[in-house]
């Protein structure tokens, strides 16, 4: 399988990280055997049609100069798109930053790599908050496959214990916290009674929260995810416009205090049901296991005969998003397996 990396940020390393580490094992347990044959980054690309080694790959990330000043496969200034044309491989992976406004650059990308015949994975919440029902008809139309489990739960496989594991089952609900940073500010302001702008700073300093926190604590990221679950668990064409939005700035110590004197406390919990898409802060029982604390995601499947399913992991983190990312791969390695056999 040949592989377009699109972006060389934190996930981006991670992904050549776990693709290199135990390569013959993937070979052996998998019959997988992954190169990346072009990396693209905002100065420009690299490209080996032959696939980069994983002593190469490691040289990437060790060298302080950008990507494409590399004297043996380095294009500087050859754009992302140009290498989604130009560039022979069977998928695009597709790890840039978000952007909730247009979803560019990554929308654009998504749908060269359509157009072009290629599978794509992403890591990008923008495109499929914005325009999921959109892009998952064209990739339909194109033959191809879109995998994105990197999107919701990072490391932990929310979409496809969804999926596969309540196969058969219907799930008639999902509710969630989807956001580790909001559970953090939470979580340490009504256990240990912190002000919300002092664990705000903390949580920034600590690296759980961006220096420009609204995607965050404002339900951004969570509204994303929302999406994302709505159309890929329960069949709903939603996007981002039609979720309902609360984020926690609102919360106060008072309000967390007064649902501890009922044995609860308040998360930020994403919502799927019949008549709701929503975020919005909830008071939740302690002894719901949703009641997760700090950094980790917890999501309860509602279903109509396993009665409620509950996952919980952690969340975002750059090698849990890359390990995602992988296990994207090897679904499609096995669609397309399964294709050629029938």
């Amino acid at each position: 399988m040949r592989i377009i990396l699109v972006g060389y940020g934190v996930v981006g390393k991670g992904v050549t990280t776990i693709l290199a580490r135990r390569y013959m094992e993937k070979i052996a347990n998998y019959g997988f055997n992954p190169k990346v044959v072009a990396i693209a980054d905002v100065d420009g690309a690299v490209i080996n049609a032959r696939g980069f080694s994983a002593e190469k790959l490691e040289k990437f990330k060790q060298k302080g100069y950008p990507l494409s000043a590399d004297p043996d496969f380095g294009h500087q200034g050859m754009s992302a798109l140009e290498v989604i044309e130009s560039v022979e491989a069977e998928v695009v992976v597709e790890v840039t930053p978000v952007n909730i406004k247009n979803a560019e650059p990554a929308l654009s990308y998504i749908t060269k790599a359509f157009k072009t015949g290629k599978h794509v994975v992403t890591t990008n919440k923008g495109p499929l908050a914005l325009a999921m029902p959109a892009l998952t008809e064209l990739a339909a139309h194109n033959n191809v496959f879109l995998r994105f489990s990197g999107t919701v739960g990072g490391g932990t496989p929310m979409l496809e214990f969804a999926k596969r594991c309540l196969a058969g089952d219907k799930i008639l609900a999902i509710k969630g916290i989807l956001n580790g940073t909001t559970n953090y500010i939470l979580s340490e302001m009504g256990q240990n009674c912190i002000s919300f702008q002092d664990v705000l700073a903390n949580a920034q300093k600590l690296g759980y929260a961006e220096r420009e926190p609204s995607m965050d604590i404002d339900g951004f990221d969570t509204a994303c995810k929302v999406v994302i679950l709505s159309n890929w668990v329960m069949g709903k064409k939603v996007t981002l416009k039609d979720v309902n939005i609360t984020g926690i700035r609102e919360v106060t110590l008072e309000l967390l205090q007064d649902a501890a004197k009922r044995y609860s406390t308040i998360k930020l919990i994403g919502t799927v049901e019949d008549k709701e898409v929503s975020v919005k802060p909830v008071e939740v029982p302690w002894a719901n296991p949703l009641c997760v604390s700090g950094v980790l995601n917890a999501v309860t499947f509602q279903t109509e005969y396993a009665a409620d399913q509950t996952l919980i992991g952690r969340g975002a983190g750059g090698i849990e998003t890359a390990n995602a990312v992988l296990r994207d791969l090897l679904d499609i390695r096995h669609k397309l397996a399964s294709k050629l056999l029938s």
